[in-house]
């Protein structure tokens, strides 16, 4: 498949209904956007077949560098960042589309690492969450003092380990999960709190063990999720917004969250000016520079359309 020199190549890791919505959009918009799809690698491949053309099936996830991606992105399951995060990064741009991997402190500092030692970006999609620049601003000055996350879902929407959720019945109303930190909840719903693990990078002060979460199974929602974001600062200040998020039944990601990731990998010329250190200068002039001890974590929030994406990378002085 002949393509432009120019364009940005798109790897895609996943093909759930987020995966099948970026490859269509990239197969169908992409060469007027400057994007070229790579590849597509699903656990099943079968449900590739008849969908995406024969040369762009990836079937062994392991020989993903010899598609040359500039950006992969991961919409699967936190597993497959923690297996191959590493080893994308050390080839190309990483978009995690599974944030929550990100609550194992271990993992987190290896990617952040990874993406400085090959001077590449790992991007973390926002997905739902609202007023996350906000968010970020008030960490970044000091003034965030706590953050509470609520996310509420008919009870079908929600893939919980173990057997938490498996007696619901419907017509039962509203049922509290959990209520805890985001490091606790993000083993016990893997697929289903990566807004609240976004939030936990942008409130990098308090972090996975910081930021508060707490997941509701609710059978009066049929046809939206909720999320409620609670934020306190000095002096009493607060704020709290509440956002609906059309979704199916049984859906894990809301329909207004797919667009968040397709932005993202439209600001593909902030993606090349971080791909080498000639760019160092471009990099700082779009980037918020904060140092901590002897760490300096270079945190970006990239506003598309009033969807935000950040883009994490980090140096050791």
């Amino acid at each position: 498949m002949a393509t432009d020199s120019s364009s940005q190549r798109i790897g895609v890791v996943g093909y759930g209904h987020l995966g099948q919505y970026l490859v269509e959009k990239i197969l169908k918009d992409g060469s007027a956007l400057g994007l070229t799809l790579a590849f597509v690698w699903n656990r099943n491949p079968d449900k590739l077949k008849g969908s995406v053309p024969a040369e762009l099936i990836l079937c062994d996830l392991t020989s993903f560098a010899d598609r040359r991606c500039d950006v992969i992105i991961e919409v699967c399951h936190p597993q497959i960042v923690k297996d191959f995060g590493l080893r994308f990064l050390s080839q190309s741009h990483f978009l995690v589309g599974s944030p929550s991997a990100l609550s194992d402190p271990d993992l987190n500092q290896k990617l952040r690492q990874a993406a400085w030692q090959y001077e590449r970006t790992l991007y973390i999609p926002s997905g739902a969450l609202w007023g996350g620049q906000d968010i970020q601003r008030m960490n970044d000055s000091g003034k965030l003092k706590a953050l509470f996350i609520r996310m509420s879902k008919h009870p079908s929407c929600f893939r919980l380990t173990g057997d938490v959720l498996s007696d619901w019945t419907e017509g039962e109303g509203r049922r509290v999960l959990f209520r805890g930190s985001v490091a606790e909840l993000c083993p016990l719903a893997p697929n289903n709190v990566n807004t609240m693990a976004a939030a936990a990078l942008a409130a990098g002060m308090l972090g996975f063990t910081g930021v508060q979460g707490e997941i509701v199974s609710d059978t009066a929602l049929s046809d939206y999720h909720v999320v409620e974001v609670e934020v306190s600062g000095p002096d009493g200040f607060s704020v709290h917004t509440v956002r609906r998020n059309p979704a199916k039944l049984g859906a894990v990601t809301g329909s207004a969250t797919y667009n968040s990731f397709w932005n993202s990998l439209l600001c593909k010329s902030c993606m090349t000016a971080f791909s080498t250190k000639k760019h160092q200068d471009v990099q700082l002039k779009v980037l918020h520079v904060k140092f901590c001890r002897k760490i300096s974590t270079v945190a970006h929030i990239l506003d598309f359309i009033g969807l935000h994406s950040y883009a994490l990378k980090q140096q050791t002085l």
